[in-house]
């Protein structure tokens, strides 16, 4: 059990539970251009969230060797955010300023004229990698389970194919359950890693 914030912008309340920091472990199962990579790794991932409208999010994974050494895998760094058209009272893109000044926070009333016909909300979710991968992801929150699929993926010229992922997490007993399927090294889409987090902080 834990106390959600009271103070909450009323655009991150269908994303709540997901707040705070997650730890775990997982495990690593894919197969591509002829070789299987397998093994389990430690994660850390935490969701927080500064006042504004959106989702911070940091997550970073160690292999787990035989001998209980750490190697690094990748790192992430991202945003989470209800998709809606941005308006005159937001400001953006870059640096620029709203052109008009919001009368008031947004409500729960706006929130949930943006629930879908699913009873769902629509998700825009941007995360870069520390190897310079980027991922736009677009998907929805339904309850505590959000599906999220890639529509975009840009990559530096030195990176690795990676063609397109989805994800899943979901609440269950308390924990942050996750998968992630990726089609990557030439290997169409299928499952690659999923973990088990429980709340740390």
């Amino acid at each position: 059990m834990f106390d959600l914030p009271t103070d909450l912008p009323a655009d991150i309340v269908p994303l709540s539970w997901l707040l705070g920091v997650w730890e775990g472990t997982g495990v690593i199962d894919y197969e591509a251009d002829g070789t299987r990579f397998e093994g389990e790794f430690a994660h850390r991932v935490s969701f927080s969230h500064d006042g504004g409208d959106y989702v911070n999010y940091t997550a970073s994974a160690w292999l787990i060797g035989e001998d209980d050494t750490r190697t690094p895998l990748v790192a992430e760094t991202g945003y989470w955010r209800l998709a809606r058209p941005a308006g005159t009272d937001d400001p953006g893109p870059a640096l620029l300023p709203a052109v008009t000044a919001r009368e008031s926070a947004r409500t729960v009333d706006d929130v949930e004229a943006l629930r879908t016909e699913e009873g769902g909300f629509d998700l825009e979710v941007a995360i870069v990698h520390s190897d310079g991968i980027c991922e736009l992801y677009l998907g929805q929150a339904r309850g505590p389970r959000i599906d999220l699929a890639t529509d975009a993926i840009v990559r530096p010229a030195g990176a690795k194919p990676y063609a397109s992922a989805s994800r899943m997490y979901g609440y269950v007993d308390g924990h942050l359950l996750w998968a992630w399927d990726i089609a990557a090294l030439g290997s169409p889409l299928s499952a690659h890693a999923s973990a088990r987090l429980a709340r740390a902080e």
